[in-house]
Formats: C-alpha cells, structure tokens, sequence
C-alpha cells in the first residue's frame, strides 16, 4: 500500500519536472522546429528562402544574448550584445555573398538554401561555443539536417521507385492469372 503512495506522489513530481525541463528548452526546441520547416520547405518547393534564413539568423542571435544574459552584468552585457552582433551580422554577410548574383549562378534552389543553413549552423554552433552547450549542439543538429535531407530525398525516390517495381510485377503477375 506504501509503494502505491509513493508511486503516485512521484508521478507528479516527475511530471513537473519534465515540464519545467521543456520550458526551459522551450527557445532551442523552436528554433531547431523552425530549421527542420525551411528545410523541409526549402527541400519541397525546390527554392531557397533567402529571408527565413537570414531572420532565424537574427532570432538564433536574440536567444544567444538572452542565454547568456544572466551570466553578465552592466558593462559586461553591453559587450555580449556588441560581440553577438558582429557574429550574427558577419553570419549573415556570409549568407548574403552566396546569394551574389556570380555566385548563385553556380547554384540551384535547393543547394542555395543547403548552403544558408549550413552558414547558420556554423554561427550557432561558434557562439555556443562561447555561449552554452545547447547551442552547439543546436549548430550540430542544424548542420546534421542538411545531408539527412538529401538522404531522406534519395531514400524516397528509391521507395517510390521500388514500389513502381512492385504495382508492375503485382499487375504483370495478376494478368497472368
């Protein structure tokens, strides 16, 4: 009967915790949705979104300063948010040079959004570095997606071409009888 107790006064407490867990995690989970999306849409509609990019650059930037925020005071604050300016604006000066006219002559869409997002990873993971932990492995997450959606690309292409082979032979078979 005491195992019952304890059992449903832990439950709660583990809940709590989980919860408070996700809240904390709450700006890294977004941002990681955000990336996975323009991904996805970038991977779909074949077409780089120039502008998403560039904004997530930005707000990846606002959720550095905010990190580290609590670590700093007065004079030290306004050094973090200098410093975290001139990397997310270098970032997206780097963004903006791949999108030069010369330059995207040599890429398409798709490849053009690949390199966006592989310029971001590298600023999230750089200013984690400096920042937190969550933050690299952020930029990891976000530098692992590109490959994992070309991967995912030709994993479906050889699905629906193995299933094409499959409705053929099915039909073929089936005629026979």
């Amino acid at each position: 009967m005491e195992d019952s107790n304890v059992e449903a006064s832990a439950t709660p407490a583990s809940t709590h915790s989980w919860q408070s867990f996700l809240v904390r995690k709450l700006p890294y989970i977004a941002l990681l949705a955000l990336t996975i999306g323009g991904v996805a849409f970038t991977s779909i509609a074949n077409t780089p979104l120039i502008r998403y990019w560039e904004i997530l650059a930005v707000l990846t930037g606002l959720l550095c300063i905010f990190t580290a925020w609590p670590h700093y005071d007065g004079q030290g604050r306004l050094q973090l948010i200098l410093r975290q300016s001139a990397h997310w604006l270098a970032i997206i000066v780097a963004m903006r040079i791949v999108l030069m006219p010369g330059i995207q002559t040599m890429f398409t869409g798709p490849a053009t959004g690949y390199a966006l997002l592989l310029i971001l990873a590298l600023g999230t993971f750089l200013a984690g570095l400096n920042i937190s932990l969550e933050l690299c492995v952020l930029g990891l997450v976000m530098a692992a997606a590109v490959p994992a959606m070309l991967w995912l690309k030709q994993t479906a292409l050889l699905a629906v071409l193995i299933g094409a082979a499959g409705v053929a032979l099915f039909a073929v078979l089936w005629r026979r009888k």
